[in-house]
Formats: C-alpha cells, sequence, structure tokens
C-alpha cells in the first residue's frame, strides 16, 4: 500500500492496485475571486484544499480508505465578475467539467466521490452535478462545505455582522489569517453588511426562505459582505479544526452510507 492519499502522485497501475469499491474520491472546490482588499483571490481554494488535505490525514489515521485530487479552484464565481482577479466559469462550463470528473472517477475503482466544496456559488451547481453523475455513472456522489465559520455576533469584543457575515467577512478572514497569515492584510479591512436587510423574515442569505439573484457589489464597491475588522487568527485557528473535525466525521459517515440500507 503506497503511502500518499493525492491520488494524482500515483501512477495510473497503483491506482488499480490500491482503490477498491470502498475508497472515498475527495474532490476541493475553491474559486479564485474577489475578497475585498484585505485577503487573496484564492480564499475559497486555499479553505477547501486545507481543510481537505487535514480532514483526509486524520481520517486515514482513523482508518479511513479516503484519496483526494487536486483542488478545482476555476469554478463559477460571476457574482464577482466585476472586480479584477476573478477567474470563473460559466455555469455549462462548469457543470460539463464536473461531469467529465465524474466519468474519470467512474473508471477507477472507487465508487464513491465526494466534492468539498469552500466557495457558496457552487453549491447549488454542485447539487445537480450530484444526481447527474449518479445517474451517467454510479456513483455515490456527495457535496458539503469546507470552512466552518459563523457570523460575529457582536459580543467578546467581536463586530456584529447582524448574521451576514458570508464573504471576506469575519469568520473567511480568521480562517486565512490562520493558514496563511502572510496573505492577509487587515489594515485595508472594512465593514460592509447590507444593514436594510437585518429586519427581513424571509428574503435573506443561506437558509433563509426565499433566496434572490445577487451581485457582491450590489452592496457596496468593496465586494465584502461582512465585517472582518474583528477577525483573529486564534479564532481562525478554532473555526479550522471545527471545520477539519466536522468533515472527518461526515467522511466517516459517507463511507458507510448506502442507498440499499441504513447506516451504522
Amino acid at each position: 500500500m503506497t503511502g500518499t492519499r493525492k491520488l494524482a502522485e500515483l501512477s495510473g497501475p497503483a491506482v488499480s492496485a490500491n482503490l477498491t469499491a470502498d475508497s472515498v474520491i475527495i474532490i476541493p472546490t475553491g474559486a479564485i475571486e474577489h475578497h475585498g482588499a484585505h485577503l487573496p483571490l484564492n480564499t475559497d481554494a486555499l479553505v477547501a484544499e486545507s481543510v481537505a488535505s487535514a480532514a483526509v490525514e486524520r481520517g486515514v489515521a482513523e482508518g479511513l480508505d479516503l484519496w483526494q485530487l487536486p483542488t478545482l479552484s476555476y469554478t463559477k464565481s460571476d457574482e464577482h465578475h466585476w472586480a479584477p482577479g476573478t477567474m470563473w466559469l460559466n455555469w455549462e462550463t462548469l457543470m460539463s467539467t464536473l461531469v467529465d470528473l465524474g466519468r474519470s472517477v467512474a473508471a477507477t475503482p472507487a465508487r464513491k466521490l465526494v466534492f468539498l466544496n469552500g466557495h457558496g456559488g457552487n453549491t447549488a451547481l454542485l447539487g445537480v452535478a450530484n444526481r447527474e453523475l449518479r445517474r451517467r455513472f454510479g456513483l455515490q456522489t456527495f457535496s458539503m462545505g469546507a470552512g466552518f465559520v459563523r457570523a460575529a455576533t457582536g459580543t467578546d469584543g467581536e463586530p456584529d455582522e447582524l448574521g451576514m457575515g458570508i464573504h471576506a467577512g469575519f469568520g473567511e478572514t480568521s480562517l486565512v489569517m490562520h493558514l496563511r497569515p502572510d496573505l492577509v492584510d487587515l489594515t485595508l479591512a472594512e465593514r460592509n453588511i447590507p444593514e436594510h436587510m437585518a429586519d427581513l423574515k424571509y428574503i435573506g442569505f443561506n437558509g433563509f426562505p426565499v433566496s434572490f439573484g445577487w451581485l457582491s457589489n450590489d452592496f457596496g464597491p468593496s465586494g465584502v459582505i461582512g465585517d472582518p475588522t474583528g477577525s483573529s487568527a486564534e479564532l481562525g485557528a478554532q473555526f479550522f479544526e471545527q471545520s477539519v473535525s466536522r468533515a472527518v466525521a461526515a467522511l466517516g459517515e459517507i463511507s458507510r452510507f448506502s442507498h440499499a440500507g441504513p447506516v451504522q
């Protein structure tokens, strides 16, 4: 058995020799997109790949048969199309890419594929891809979030993001400060929250009954939706540990999952 769990580091024959129908292949999905003036363009890809790598290492140590493919970084980021540096695919291109990747995974012995996603703009399309790959290639397919963060609450010295710290805000900035502090310039961080939405009961981000189409500059020229000013590497380390622990637990359940019967 090879020591690496990076699938691309194996030879072709080694893939056939080391993977089985019980193997789980993980593809981190991120983005290269505008994250305000204080964060790098590769924020989402960095978080997805970092969580995936740590979760695979820990999961394998716990006996899970996990394999990691290179991160898919060019994805659906058209909500940030207006900002220089954003690299985005249209939905047809990304869907075709996901289908082609699924076809390629289906040519290995592995039957389970997980998209560990660091970019909210990919979520809906990954859900469609899950069913498409299941139908076309018989794979068991899954998608899950990578970074486990929360909005700042206005307590303990935190800013109050009014539940809307969804992009380049407190949680995401703290994560990057933990992972790559050299890429963060907190002196350029600024608060930008659509406070007029705080009292809405139905229309909102992430879990509200009514979703809506939006571009990041709908809410101001910075492209930030949140308040990164109180972010810290210490909180980022907590968020990262929670992200990895959740990912390992989820991958364990995925490893045991079968459409034909209950998960043990």
